[in-house]
Order: C-alpha cells, then sequence, then structure tokens
C-alpha cells in the first residue's frame, strides 16, 4: 500500500514538474487577429512552428520594459498598442538562456507587418559602408552622411544605441 501511495505520488509530481517546466526558447510576432494594432507572440520550436501546449505567464522585456504575458494555447498579446511604425526588442530570459528578437513593425493605416531584423544586417550594413568610405577616399563625406541618416531612422523609431548594442552581444552570446 505504500509503495502505490508513494507511486502515485511520484507520478503527479512529476507531471506537476513537467507541466510547468514547458519553456519557451522561440517565437514568432504576427500581428494580433483583433487588428487592434497590438502585437501577439507566438511560442514556436525551433524551426517555427507553434507551440500550443504553452499556457500560463511568462516574463518578457519588450524594448527594455518588463512585461508579463499571459500565454494561452501558445499565444499572447502585448498590452501596448502600437501608434506608428517602430522598431521592437522582444526577449524571453529561461533556463536554456536569453531568446531575443529585433523586430521592425511597419504600420500602414490599421494593419501591422512586422519583419524580423536579422543582428548580421545591423552589423553589416555599418560595416559595408565604412569599407566603402575607406576604399574610396572621395566618398568618405558621403558615407558619413549615410550612416548618420541609417543611425537617426534607427534611433527616431526607437532603436536607441544601447538596444543596437544589446541586440549584437545577446545574438553573439546564442553563438557561441
Amino acid at each position: 500500500m505504500k509503495k502505490l501511495f508513494l507511486l502515485i505520488v511520484i507520478s503527479l509530481f512529476a507531471s506537476t514538474t513537467f507541466a510547468q517546466g514547458v519553456s519557451i526558447n522561440n517565437f514568432l510576432i504576427k500581428e494580433s487577429l483583433l487588428k487592434n494594432s497590438k502585437l501577439a507572440v507566438i511560442a514556436a520550436d525551433s524551426t517555427g512552428n507553434p507551440l500550443e501546449k504553452i499556457n500560463g505567464t511568462y516574463t518578457f522585456s519588450v524594448s527594455g520594459f518588463t512585461q508579463v504575458l499571459r500565454f494561452q494555447d501558445g499565444v499572447a498579446l502585448l498590452p501596448l498598442s502600437i501608434e506608428r511604425s517602430t522598431f521592437v526588442y522582444i526577449k524571453h530570459k529561461n533556463e536554456a538562456g536569453t531568446h531575443s528578437k529585433l523586430v521592425y513593425v511597419y504600420k500602414k493605416e490599421n494593419n501591422l507587418n512586422p519583419f524580423t531584423i536579422s543582428t548580421l544586417w545591423l552589423v553589416l550594413i555599418p560595416l559595408i559602408i565604412v569599407f566603402i568610405a575607406f576604399a574610396f577616399k572621395r566618398l568618405i563625406i558621403i558615407a558619413v552622411i549615410v550612416l548618420l541618416v541609417f543611425f537617426y531612422f534607427s534611433h527616431s523609431n526607437g532603436l536607441n544605441v544601447s538596444t543596437f548594442f544589446e541586440t549584437i552581444f545577446d545574438s553573439l552570446k546564442n553563438l557561441f
């Protein structure tokens, strides 16, 4: 009888531990189905397929602000609405590491179109401009102007310098 009771207790403990131990290691950013100028975070596996078994609350950092998101069937809505086109940096930390995405949300009328920005482009664009400037000495002034426009566009749309470098460092940590 004691062995049966012990087996039942262990199985209950194991099932609750595994149910709560489901972690989010990848996520997708889409427009909310309600078309209310809000973004939806969709839990996904490593291949990008949605995970419908994710339920509960998870802590995310959204552009530097801590947000507790409630997932139901693998989907959670960000509480803040998007008023204009902007960069949104979403980060989630768990036991497996830090998982983050930099998204440019293009707003046209009432539609949101999120585009995931690869960290590779954040590094390559300024490096290519600097390389062209050094390769062709006559283009230094034009390259400086283009770099200033690039950084102004990034900053005016919500991607400040600290978020820029945080994105790069988080992606480098995930490489190793």
